[in-house]
């Protein structure tokens, strides 16, 4: 197949992570003053990076058991993930974070959706701009290998419908990027909504396209809540 995608296209993408970080229970029980200046060392690592790179903070707590918070980074560089990373373990706090899941991915162009440019939409797949919604749901996708040896307008024929299911939602913005050779899935969605009820009926409709079929892997699957930083840290204890 012919390069669909010009370099100008290539020269504008930005590498995408989510990282999501458990607590060791021995941290809850040092003493107050220790875990607040933990967390206020955490929160200024944090903050520093917000004027450096994207840089997004939800809380899992409450609501998922295997992890505490997540992270959601934008860089054109990828060696930023590595100094706030650094930066993040090198505070009082980080001696007592594991990352159970840490995903990286890629914007690039959809080969899908000629069919159904809006206007702005363009530049959104290659640059991610979220949004304000207070959720977030997240999770890796791997399509089956027999997808991939599908002619392409079969595979379009698809996709058309899935996309269609997909804009029934509106409230439900969906951000897809790419793995394929940076990580073990093919790609990583993040949809932002206020209304989780939404994206659950979105879910168990695209349950029914044939394109469905398809789907190897899409878990495991992360329910987020976008709160400030400070915020997020006071929750952990």
């Amino acid at each position: 197949m012919a390069n669909q995608y010009p370099r100008r296209h290539q020269d504008q993408r930005q590498f995408v992570q989510f990282v999501f970080y458990q607590v060791d229970p021995a941290w809850r029980r040092l003493p107050r003053e220790e875990r607040e200046a933990g967390k206020r060392a955490a929160q200024a690592v944090i903050e520093r990076f917000q004027h450096e790179m994207i840089l997004r903070t939800y809380t899992l707590i409450g609501v998922r058991g295997d992890c505490d918070f997540m992270l959601w980074a934008v860089s054109e560089e990828l060696e930023r993930f590595t100094a706030l990373q650094a930066a993040l373990l090198a505070t009082p706090l980080g001696g007592y974070l594991t990352r159970p899941y840490s995903y990286l991915a890629q914007t690039r162009r959809s080969i899908y959706v000629d069919k159904h440019v809006h206007e702005g939409q363009e530049g959104r797949r290659l640059r991610i701009t979220p949004g304000t919604a207070k959720y977030l749901f997240v999770y890796p996708f791997v399509k089956t290998r027999a997808w991939y040896r599908l002619p392409l307008a079969e595979r379009q024929q698809m996709m058309d419908v899935h996309i269609e299911v997909g804009h029934k939602y509106p409230s439900v913005r969906l951000n897809t990027t790419y793995s394929f050779g940076l990580d073990d899935q093919e790609f990583m969605l993040a949809f932002e909504s206020d209304h989780p009820g939404d994206f659950v009926d979105l879910v168990m409709e695209l349950r029914e396209t044939q394109a469905s079929e398809y789907t190897l892997r899409d878990t495991p699957i992360f329910t987020c809540i976008a709160v400030p930083a400070g915020e997020m840290l006071d929750l952990l204890g």
